[in-house]
């Protein structure tokens, strides 16, 4: 069936089955008619940011230039901005904060319109000592590391989790030891917790091509391996160091990373960024972006994303958080190295 002949099937399903009148999250005619003429314009690169200030830059940088027709479509408490970045047709959408906001707005994005990949940009934290604030980070792999089985006090390593037997927990990805944390911890010595352990789990996945309702599980999201090889290209990218008169100790550097993790958790906490690190082999931290990674492997859309550093994720010292001042700088960046990759991903 020709694409055209999908998305005319796509929208009449839409305008009979949730109807006209706009309200309660159902789409109106005028919204259809609009969509249906900006797909015949796609496909589009897809280009998703988490909060305004990381959205700014890119909006601002002159090189989005909105669509005269049609500029943006509201839809869901969600502007699309539609234009051009250099030779691409794009659309520009903000999630908000967390993964429930990051999945949804990856979804509707992806439902809505003719999206052929989609790129994802803002900032990080960092959980790997050996780069510093600024480094913009392309991970090869994503994961979402907040869903747990929090095991019962008096269980442990060998014991089998609750609905194990039945293929919703596992033992193979691993767990945290929170009796290893104790503040009365020593000699290697550790005293029991009544918190005992959490294993981290994978998400249950149902992908466009499978059999509805029969899920699958994934852990580590890969991203696109051909935006993950274009993306070697912009690793000598000129990027800013100074934030008015603080500036850091060297210039940052665009490099691809094996590992990223995300969770809806703020994390400024030195141990746990230590734990994520030696467990996970992970650099960049955040709260959306295994979100978008889920989502776009389950529809087979093309995706990477670039996480510039703020702050060393609980510090390495006890100062304040480092983002409060470098915030800005990393979301410019990331912003810096998302177009450095379109104008290479367009040759």
């Amino acid at each position: 069936m020709g694409v055209c002949l999908r998305m005319v099937l796509f929208l009449v399903v839409l305008a009979f089955g949730i109807g006209f009148n706009g309200v309660s999250g159902e789409i109106s005619s005028s919204t259809l008619r609009n969509i249906s003429r900006i797909n015949m314009e796609g496909p589009y690169l897809g280009i998703i940011v988490p909060n305004s200030f990381e959205m700014n830059p890119l909006l601002q940088s002159g090189h989005f230039v909105a669509d005269h027709k049609f500029p943006y479509v509201d839809f869901s408490g969600r502007r699309f901005r539609i234009g051009r970045l250099g030779n691409e047709t794009a659309i520009v959408v903000m999630t908000g904060l967390g993964m429930l906001n990051a999945g949804i707005a990856t979804q509707l994005l992806l439902s809505l319109f003719k999206v052929k990949g989609v790129l994802h940009c803002g900032v990080a934290g960092n959980a790997n000592p050996q780069l510093q604030i600024g480094d913009v980070t392309i991970p090869q792999f994503w994961a979402h590391t907040g869903l747990w089985n929090w095991q019962r006090f008096g269980d442990g390593p060998e014991d089998e989790l609750s609905l194990e037997s039945n293929g919703d927990y596992t033992r193979k990805i691993g767990y945290l030891n929170i009796s290893n944390y104790n503040n009365g911890t020593k000699c290697n010595k550790c005293s029991k917790n009544l918190l005992n352990n959490v294993w981290y789990q994978p998400e249950e996945i149902f992908p466009v091509n499978g059999i509805p309702e029969q899920r699958q599980h994934a852990f580590w999201v890969p991203v696109n391996n051909h935006y993950f090889a274009t993306a070697k290209k912009v690793q000598g990218l000129k990027l800013g160091r100074c934030v008015n008169a603080t500036c850091l100790p060297r210039n940052p550097v665009v490099v691809r990373v094996q590992r990223g993790i995300s969770c809806s958790t703020f994390v400024d906490n030195r141990a746990y960024r230590e734990f994520l690190n030696s467990k996970f082999n992970a650099t960049a931290i955040d709260m959306e972006t295994a979100a978008i990674a889920l989502v776009c492997h389950q529809q087979k859309t093309p995706f990477i994303a670039f996480r510039s550093l703020s702050d060393l994720a609980g510090g390495g010292s006890a100062l304040s958080n480092e983002a409060a001042v470098f915030a800005t700088l990393a979301a410019q960046n990331a912003v810096d190295a998302l177009l450095g990759f379109i104008s290479v991903l367009s040759l």
